[in-house]
């Protein structure tokens, strides 16, 4: 536990294992966006992702992770390219595969692992566990575990936004499965009304990653061009290559400029893929293993590896480096996990509701009114 003691903020941002601070600037990048210095820090924190994903995996199998798991394992250029775009005060909300966007944000790998792992010193005291990672200070307001069910509250989070005359956006991260929703319906009715005065500065952002949970996009929707359902709700939509990092750096920095100038809608459906299996528990029957590797030739981190290397950017000592860092810090928070202590049965009766009037698990001491 002395390791635990020597962090600044165990749940935030702190300092990463490993050396590598998790401060927060204006704009999360490093360097100019697009350029050589942003693309190899990206390509850093894209391994992370990757690294980190297939611990978790060996821990489920494990036992130490309860619950149920979902990785982002082949998505990684998604999220990277558009957090780059995130800015100080902007919201971010997302389903439940969504480890890798709380680690693009700067949380602390020991403190995202440990939340995984039910423990004290997680995001949020160990009791979200893998879909449920949350870190407002970070701009994280919540992965969500109902498929759908985090879309209105985005887009209420961007009315409020611009209700409260900021220029910050939210950017709604939400699947293929989520789309055939009646929230999904509603939500997209909602921001393209309020978008049409200027106020729902939302970014959708449809992962289509081809399957919902074993069911494929067009086994599920009669619609197949997901992007085109938001032009029924008068919201601008576009299609992005999701495995191409620098394509989708593109699209995030243009539309996330133009939604935070007009404060109207627009959506993205970032085309990508998960080789990994949709949970920790999917036998994989439903696709062939010539379809999976066809899409492991356009894996985003090899696609990026080969243009910086082309872009001599990074070399075979470099990208050990990057690999071998990334090993440390996903060791050291794996380390931190385990160090953590489990909650103490106490802990049901917390977090429960706001402010000093916690039900403890037993009855609340009578008012004078009520004594008499």
């Amino acid at each position: 536990m002395a390791k635990t003691k020597e962090r600044t903020d165990k749940r935030a941002g702190g300092k990463h294992p490993g050396g590598r601070t998790g401060e927060q600037t204006d704009r999360n990048g490093a360097g100019s966006a697009g350029g050589p210095e942003h693309l190899v820090e990206l390509y850093r924190r894209m391994v992370l992702v990757r690294i980190f994903e297939k611990a978790c995996q060996r821990s489920f199998r494990k036992g130490k992770i309860g619950g149920y798991l979902h990785l982002y394992t082949g998505e990684e250029a998604v999220a990277a390219g558009f957090l780059s775009a995130f800015r100080r005060g902007d919201r971010v909300i997302t389903g439940y595969r969504d480890h890798a966007h709380a680690l693009l944000l700067g949380c602390e790998p020991g403190a995202v692992m440990a939340e995984l792992y039910g423990r004290r010193d997680g995001l949020v005291r160990g009791k979200g566990g893998s879909m449920h990672l949350f870190a407002v200070d970070r701009g994280l307001w919540g992965g969500y575990g109902i498929v759908g069910g985090h879309i209105p509250l985005g887009v209420g989070f961007a009315y409020a936004l611009r209700y409260r005359g900021t220029d910050h956006i939210c950017q709604l991260y939400l699947g293929d499965g989520a789309m055939q929703t009646g929230a999904f319906h509603e939500a997209a009715n909602l921001a393209g009304l309020w978008g049409a005065d200027g106020r729902c500065p939302v970014v959708f952002i449809v992962e289509n990653n081809q399957y919902g949970m074993g069911t494929s996009v067009p086994r599920a929707t009669a619609m197949t061009d997901l992007a085109a359902k938001f032009g029924a709700y008068g919201i601008d939509y576009e299609k992005v290559d999701g495995m191409d990092l620098e394509a989708v750096l593109g699209c995030a920095e243009r539309v996330t400029r133009q939604v935070r100038e007009s404060g109207r809608p627009h959506a993205v459906e970032a085309m990508t893929y998960r080789p990994a299996p949709h949970g920790a528990a999917d036998f994989e029957k439903y696709r062939t293993k010539e379809e999976v590797d066809s899409w492991r030739d356009r894996d985003p981190l090899v696609l990026l590896e080969h243009r910086l290397r082309e872009a001599r950017a990074v070399d075979d000592a470099a990208v050990e480096e990057i690999a071998g860092g990334a090993q440390d810090e996903v060791a050291s928070a794996l380390e931190f996990a385990d160090a953590s202590e489990p909650l103490p049965i106490e802990d049901l009766y917390t977090d429960v509701y706001a402010g000093a009037d916690e039900y403890l698990g037993k009855p609340a001491e009578p008012t004078d009114e009520e004594g008499r």
